[in-house]
Protein backbone atom coordinates (compact mmCIF):
# COMPACT_ATOMS: atom_id res chain seq x y z
CA UNK A 1 0.00 0.00 0.00
CA UNK A 2 1.38 3.38 -0.64
CA UNK A 3 -0.10 5.81 1.88
CA UNK A 4 -0.28 9.42 2.00
CA UNK A 5 -0.20 8.81 5.59
CA UNK A 6 -1.35 6.51 7.90
CA UNK A 7 -0.42 3.53 10.92
CA UNK A 8 0.03 0.45 10.99
CA UNK A 9 -1.34 -0.57 14.52
CA UNK A 10 -3.52 -3.52 16.64
CA UNK A 11 -5.66 -4.72 18.65
CA UNK A 12 -4.97 -5.78 22.56
CA UNK A 13 -8.00 -6.30 24.85
CA UNK A 14 -10.21 -4.02 22.72
CA UNK A 15 -7.59 -1.16 22.34
CA UNK A 16 -6.09 0.31 19.60
CA UNK A 17 -1.89 -0.11 19.86
CA UNK A 18 0.02 1.76 17.81
CA UNK A 19 2.69 0.18 16.10
CA UNK A 20 4.54 2.65 13.22
CA UNK A 21 4.07 5.58 11.72
CA UNK A 22 4.02 6.03 7.68
CA UNK A 23 4.39 9.64 6.63
CA UNK A 24 3.71 10.86 2.74
CA UNK A 25 5.15 8.73 -0.10
CA UNK A 26 6.05 6.03 2.40
CA UNK A 27 5.71 2.33 1.67
CA UNK A 28 2.80 1.05 4.51
CA UNK A 29 2.35 -2.76 4.92
CA UNK A 30 2.97 -5.66 6.95
CA UNK A 31 5.85 -7.33 5.89
CA UNK A 32 4.97 -10.82 7.70
CA UNK A 33 1.41 -11.18 5.66
CA UNK A 34 3.59 -10.09 2.89
CA UNK A 35 5.72 -13.41 3.43
CA UNK A 36 3.55 -16.12 4.48
CA UNK A 37 0.37 -14.45 2.26
CA UNK A 38 -2.14 -14.86 5.37
CA UNK A 39 -3.53 -12.04 7.23
CA UNK A 40 -1.90 -10.59 9.76
CA UNK A 41 -2.67 -8.62 13.56
CA UNK A 42 -1.52 -5.31 11.82
CA UNK A 43 -4.18 -2.78 10.57
CA UNK A 44 -3.88 0.00 8.63
CA UNK A 45 -5.38 2.86 8.74
CA UNK A 46 -4.93 6.26 6.66
CA UNK A 47 -4.80 9.57 9.28
CA UNK A 48 -6.35 12.09 6.39
CA UNK A 49 -7.69 12.11 3.13
CA UNK A 50 -5.34 9.31 1.23
CA UNK A 51 -4.43 8.51 -2.51
CA UNK A 52 -3.02 5.06 -2.59
CA UNK A 53 -2.29 2.22 -4.41
CA UNK A 54 -3.36 -1.59 -3.67
CA UNK A 55 -1.76 -4.56 -4.96
CA UNK A 56 -2.27 -7.83 -4.92
CA UNK A 57 0.96 -9.67 -3.25
CA UNK A 58 1.14 -11.17 -6.89
CA UNK A 59 1.23 -8.55 -8.68
CA UNK A 60 3.75 -6.54 -6.44
CA UNK A 61 6.06 -10.13 -6.74
CA UNK A 62 6.07 -9.43 -10.33
CA UNK A 63 6.42 -5.67 -10.53
CA UNK A 64 9.68 -6.76 -8.20
CA UNK A 65 10.61 -9.63 -10.33
CA UNK A 66 10.24 -7.62 -13.50
CA UNK A 67 11.27 -4.20 -12.54
CA UNK A 68 14.62 -4.08 -10.66
CA UNK A 69 13.98 -0.48 -9.45
CA UNK A 70 10.66 -1.65 -7.98
CA UNK A 71 12.46 -4.35 -6.19
CA UNK A 72 15.54 -1.85 -4.98
CA UNK A 73 12.67 0.66 -3.80
CA UNK A 74 10.59 -2.15 -1.83
CA UNK A 75 14.41 -3.48 -0.44
CA UNK A 76 14.94 0.52 0.70
CA UNK A 77 11.75 1.02 1.69
CA UNK A 78 11.23 -1.94 4.20
CA UNK A 79 14.87 -1.26 5.71
CA UNK A 80 13.63 2.08 6.51
CA UNK A 81 10.64 0.70 8.43
CA UNK A 82 12.91 -2.09 10.32
CA UNK A 83 15.28 0.48 11.37
CA UNK A 84 12.32 2.33 12.82
CA UNK A 85 10.96 -0.99 14.58
CA UNK A 86 14.59 -1.74 16.09
CA UNK A 87 15.36 1.83 17.29
CA UNK A 88 11.71 2.02 18.60
CA UNK A 89 12.47 -1.62 20.63
CA UNK A 90 15.60 -0.17 21.97
CA UNK A 91 13.75 2.94 22.74
CA UNK A 92 10.56 0.73 24.67
CA UNK A 93 13.69 -1.00 26.79
CA UNK A 94 15.99 1.55 28.01
CA UNK A 95 14.91 5.29 28.31
CA UNK A 96 12.47 6.94 30.38
CA UNK A 97 8.77 8.29 28.97
CA UNK A 98 11.09 11.63 28.23
CA UNK A 99 13.66 9.95 25.96
CA UNK A 100 10.87 8.21 24.47
CA UNK A 101 8.67 11.13 23.80
CA UNK A 102 12.21 12.74 22.54
CA UNK A 103 13.13 9.89 20.22
CA UNK A 104 9.23 9.81 18.84
CA UNK A 105 10.01 13.14 18.33
CA UNK A 106 12.31 13.15 16.53
CA UNK A 107 12.14 9.75 14.12
CA UNK A 108 8.42 11.16 13.25
CA UNK A 109 9.59 15.12 12.87
CA UNK A 110 7.51 15.82 9.80
CA UNK A 111 4.00 13.94 10.91
CA UNK A 112 4.36 14.04 14.57
CA UNK A 113 1.84 16.96 15.29
CA UNK A 114 -0.43 15.89 13.28
CA UNK A 115 -0.54 12.80 15.19
CA UNK A 116 -3.69 12.60 17.45
CA UNK A 117 -2.19 12.34 21.00
CA UNK A 118 -3.89 8.88 21.94
CA UNK A 119 -2.16 7.22 19.16
CA UNK A 120 1.34 8.69 20.61
CA UNK A 121 0.81 7.60 23.83
CA UNK A 122 -0.16 4.10 22.60
CA UNK A 123 2.64 4.04 20.73
CA UNK A 124 5.64 5.35 23.22
CA UNK A 125 3.54 2.62 25.81
CA UNK A 126 2.58 5.17 28.35
CA UNK A 127 -0.53 6.77 29.35
CA UNK A 128 -1.99 9.64 27.79
CA UNK A 129 -2.28 11.45 31.08
CA UNK A 130 1.79 10.93 31.43
CA UNK A 131 2.21 11.93 27.84
CA UNK A 132 0.70 15.43 28.38
CA UNK A 133 2.54 15.56 31.48
CA UNK A 134 5.73 14.91 29.37
CA UNK A 135 4.50 17.73 26.82
CA UNK A 136 3.88 19.99 29.46
CA UNK A 137 7.36 20.32 30.71
CA UNK A 138 9.74 23.08 29.41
Amino acid sequence: MYVFWGAAYFIKDGKQISEYFSAENEWCNSPRSFRTRQKDIYYIDALEDTECFCLHVNDLVYLFDNFPEMERYARLSMGTVFGHLLERITSLRFTTAKEKYDHFRSTYQDIYPRIPLGMVATYLGITQETLSRIRAEK
